[in-house]
Formats: C-alpha cells, sequence, structure tokens
C-alpha cells in the first residue's frame, strides 16, 4: 500500500448546500483543480425530509469542469440504528455514492446520541456489546445500498467515551472484510482524523479501497492533508 497514492483525491467535499459549509459547488470545483486534484466527490448532508437533491444534482452537472478533474456526487446521510437503517430521503439514485456517517451511535431501538450511549454504557451495556452493535450496523448498511462510502467511520467512539483501540481484531477484520465485499469505500478522514492506523491497516489487509477526504466545508481546505497521509504512513509501517 502507497499510503502517498491515495490523496491525489478528496472524496468528502461540502458546499452550501449543506448549511454548515460555505463554498459553492463551482467554487469547489475550482479549488480543487487548483490543487492538482484528480477525483473530487461533492457530498451534503441529507434526510429523509430532503427535497433539494434533484436541483443539486442538476447545478453539478450545469457546473464546467476543468480538465483532468473528475467529479463525483454523495449524500452524507447518518446510520440509525443498530440494523443499520440510513436516514435518506427519495430519489438517491442520481448520486455516485450514499455516504454513511456515524453522526451518532446506532442504538438498537434508534439513534443514540453520545450522552445516551454513555449512560447506557454505565448503566452496563459492555464496551464490546456496544461495538458490536457499532460493526454490526456499518456492515448492515453497506450491504443495504449500492456504492457506498465510510465517512470518518469510529468518529463517534471519543464522543462516547471509547476509542479504536477497543475494537477487537476480529471486529476490525469483519469490519474490513464487508467493505472489502460490497465495493464500499473507506474515507481516512483529515478534520477527524479517523479511521486510525490499525483500522486502515485491517482495510488495506483485506483489499478494500481506501481513499483520502477533508471533510471540507469550505473550498480553501480541499486537499490539504497532513493527519491522512500520517495515518496512513503508520498504516504502512
Amino acid at each position: 500500500m502507497n499510503p502517498h497514492s491515495e490523496v491525489v483525491g478528496d472524496y468528502h467535499v461540502h458546499s452550501t448546500w449543506s448549511d454548515d459549509a460555505v463554498s459553492t459547488v463551482a467554487e469547489n470545483i475550482a479549488a480543487a483543480s487548483a490543487a492538482g486534484l484528480s477525483v473530487i466527490r461533492l457530498i451534503d448532508h441529507v434526510r429523509e425530509s430532503t427535497t433539494w437533491l434533484p436541483q443539486f444534482l442538476a447545478e453539478v452537472a450545469a457546473t464546467p469542469v476543468p480538465a483532468g478533474l473528475t467529479v463525483l456526487t454523495g449524500v452524507e446521510t447518518k446510520l440509525m440504528n443498530a440494523r443499520g437503517d440510513l436516514d435518506l430521503p427519495r430519489g438517491v439514485d442520481g448520486v455516485n455514492a450514499i455516504v454513511i456517517a456515524d453522526h451518532q451511535f446506532p442504538g438498537t431501538d434508534g439513534p443514540w446520541s453520545p450522552e445516551v450511549t454513555r449512560q447506557n454504557l454505565a448503566a452496563g451495556l459492555g464496551t464490546a456489546e456496544a461495538l458490536d452493535l457499532l460493526v454490526g450496523a456499518l456492515i448492515a448498511a453497506m450491504a443495504s445500498v449500492p456504492s457506498a462510502q465510510l465517512a470518518h467511520c469510529f468518529s463517534i467512539l471519543p464522543k462516547v467515551g471509547l476509542s479504536e483501540d477497543d475494537l477487537t481484531d476480529e471486529q476490525l477484520q469483519a469490519w474490513a472484510a464487508a467493505a472489502a465485499a460490497t465495493g464500499t469505500l473507506i474515507e481516512v478522514n483529515e478534520k477527524w482524523g479517523c479511521p486510525g492506523p490499525r483500522a486502515v491497516r485491517a482495510a488495506a489487509n483485506a483489499r478494500a479501497r481506501l481513499v483520502a477526504a477533508t471533510d471540507s466545508h469550505s473550498a480553501m481546505d480541499i486537499g490539504r492533508y497532513e493527519r491522512v497521509v500520517a495515518i496512513f504512513d503508520e498504516a504502512r509501517s
């Protein structure tokens, strides 16, 4: 695994279609080209109630693309529960990927906030059992949609008082094998610094496809990597 071959693209870039981003689709495409990237995936947050997806896709299609750059699209949706259900609107067939995010913890009865998850852990939910819920939800979600991508995977863990170190080798191997079997891309995320080297190594060993992503909400951050390169370097060593 060449840790630097993945950083020729940025697979997680938000535009003003997300309410917490500041750059337009056109500004993001121009920034990716200026950064010398070969691929950019434009994604924005959706819920089941989202109605603007056709307009987003139309804007992307109407925006000129500089030579040498491939523009992909996606929608970032959250895991809803331990069954792997996703918070998706109708009409997502036109996007290139469903980007699965662990914004909340996938609980047995719906998404748990970090506070609720910590309460459940304090009340007796075992660490291994909790991580089985998370890994099982991710595996089920990957199998439920075509052309999936995992966004900042395991970013939820520090928020609930856990870490990637708590994942067993068997859990990571199952997660990585599912990504490989389903063709799911695993992004290594600059903003959140995850997944870490151990998970990246498991993914590489399973021959899952790894890509780099900034999770940028401003065009000035597109294609700027430090943590991602360090994660790939450590995973390789």
